[in-house]
């Protein structure tokens, strides 16, 4: 390659926005998201259910950080109270976190007021650092998720929920496929991402498949409950293909 040629390549990604991958909540003060559009990812279950239930007609869903909040809020609005811990719906709430629960007969036009161990608690990370803006992302709507990030060319970090802060399979393979599809409109110098983007190469033509020979934690747990049609509602491309979009304290539909 001539001198020429490598300044066009430099100048190129120089006016590319750059983008991050968080593979933990515990790594997530590694990055000033002050002037990022934060992707939360839950895929099992938080961002998937938040997809669907948006995509199903909700009025929109307040994400909160406790049970006690969540009923607190629920009594308040008259909104459905929903969540988990460990898996399980928490006590004191009356629903869970499985996409399957939020049918448009039950929840188009209700309020949903969600609680969840993992991916509720990140986007009020985000929250709490300024981040510029905070969308949430999942297998069911990873093209509207794609779409948005290349048209706002913005600086962008993939904010993997996990599980308790350990790192997860499924997380890392929503991350990875975003990579995968829009990693020409960045400019991307993250190991994290180089890891997310080659765990998804290796995945691809089997997610489901992949987790389950891989023991993935998340999986034994929630085949553990009965949940197999969860996980792989939670792994299949745009099943609800819309773009929940923070504002106000409020999940929207974009």
């Amino acid at each position: 390659m001539d001198s020429h040629a490598k300044l066009i390549l430099t100048m190129s990604n120089i006016t590319k926005p750059s983008l991050y991958t968080s593979l933990s909540p515990a790594l997530f003060h590694l990055y000033d998201v002050s002037n990022r559009i934060v992707v939360i990812i839950d895929v099992l279950r938080a961002t998937s259910t938040i997809a669907t239930a948006l995509y199903n007609g909700a009025r929109h869903i307040i994400p909160v950080d406790s049970v006690a909040e969540c009923i607190r809020i629920g009594k308040q609005i008259d909104g459905i109270t929903a969540g988990e811990r460990d898996g399980k719906v928490a006590e004191g709430l009356v629903h869970g976190n499985s996409p399957f629960e939020y049918y448009p007969e039950f929840i188009k036009d209700k309020v949903l007021v969600l609680t969840t161990t993992n991916g509720t608690r990140l986007l009020h990370m985000a929250l709490d650092k300024g981040a510029k803006q905070i969308i949430t992302g999942s297998f069911p709507n990873l093209s509207a998720v794609c779409d948005y990030l290349v048209q706002q060319n913005q600086p962008v970090l993939l904010g993997c929920a996990a599980w308790k802060d350990r790192v997860n399979i499924e997380d890392t393979l929503f991350a990875g496929a975003v990579i995968n599809r829009i990693s020409n409109h960045f400019n991307i110098n993250c190991d994290a991402s180089a890891i997310a983007a080659s765990l998804y190469n290796e995945a691809k033509h089997n997610l489901y498949d992949y987790m389950k020979i891989k023991n993935a934690s998340h999986y034994l747990r929630l085949t553990g409950f009965g949940l197999e049609k969860d996980i792989r509602y939670c792994l299949t491309p745009d099943g609800a293909n819309i773009l929940p979009v923070f504002n106000g304290g409020k999940l929207i539909k974009q």
